[in-house]
């Protein structure tokens, strides 16, 4: 038995997770079908999403619906989104997850680097919404959780254009949240600190960064995308019914 909560609302709830082919969105994607929901997710790896898509199926849940789209191609996000209304039924919770947090030199900016990584990393999260939107209101409500970082607030150097947007998708966030009450649809933001995903492990993870990190964070612990899923589903679920424009940070008590 899970020592970690299990959420009934979630049950048979069709999700829309935008990057789940892994790290953070895997794990997010594989919560949430263990909680019973349908999940569908689009991801550009489609290697990994077909791996992940396997070993779920070989746990014996049902298989996702995982679909390859290229995020900053909108018309294709879009049609996912019909895709999956028409296949699994009204999507009642988005994950505006995808992101990359590549880092960049603040002199290499140029304005086309700038375009790509708003579009990688804010742009998609509006339109997937606003895409959600009419299943979410004639299905009576849903939730939308966007993924945003605590760079911004650290102040961190090294990926400032990547720090503007995650700082945009908390203003996104209480827009939509104030656009969409009226349909009964929640939207929060999630920030978190630095995940062991895989990708953070091979390129950024040594014994300094190790060691600065725990310095920094009130708990002494690594943080997993399990830990992030698990806040995520927390939002998704009827559970937090009342809980709408806001920010909710995991990092350990870092920032």
């Amino acid at each position: 038995m899970s020592a970690f909560a299990s959420y009934p609302s979630l049950r048979d709830r069709v999700v829309f997770i935008t990057g789940g082919a892994s790290g953070i969105g895997a794990s997010v994607v594989e919560h949430f079908a263990l909680q019973g929901a349908r999940v569908a997710f689009v991801d550009l790896a489609v290697e990994a999403g077909q791996e992940l898509a396997a070993r779920l199926v070989g746990t014996g849940l049902p298989p996702p619906l995982a679909m390859t789209c290229d995020l900053r191609d909108v018309e294709a996000l879009q049609e996912a989104i019909v895709r999956t209304g028409r296949e699994l039924g009204p999507i009642q919770v988005l994950v505006n997850n995808a992101g990359n947090d590549d880092r960049h030199a603040m002199a290499d900016v140029t304005p086309a680097y700038w375009d790509d990584r708003m579009n990688v990393n804010l742009r998609h999260q509006f339109f997937a919404a606003q895409a959600v939107h009419p299943q979410m209101k004639g299905a009576g409500g849903g939730a939308i959780v966007n993924m945003g970082s605590i760079v911004w607030k650290l102040g961190m150097g090294g990926l400032p254009v990547y720090s503007a947007a995650k700082a945009a998708v908390c203003g996104l966030t209480r827009a939509l949240a104030r656009d969409f009450g009226a349909d009964g649809i929640r939207v929060n933001t999630v920030l978190p600190g630095w995940i062991m995903t895989e990708r953070q492990i091979a390129l950024w993870l040594d014994e300094a960064g190790e060691r600065a990190l725990m310095a920094e964070q009130c708990l002494k612990e690594k943080i997993y995308p399990a830990d992030v899923a698990r806040l995520v589903l927390f939002l998704a679920a009827d559970d937090s019914r009342m809980c709408t424009a806001q920010d909710f940070v995991i990092d350990g008590g870092r920032v």
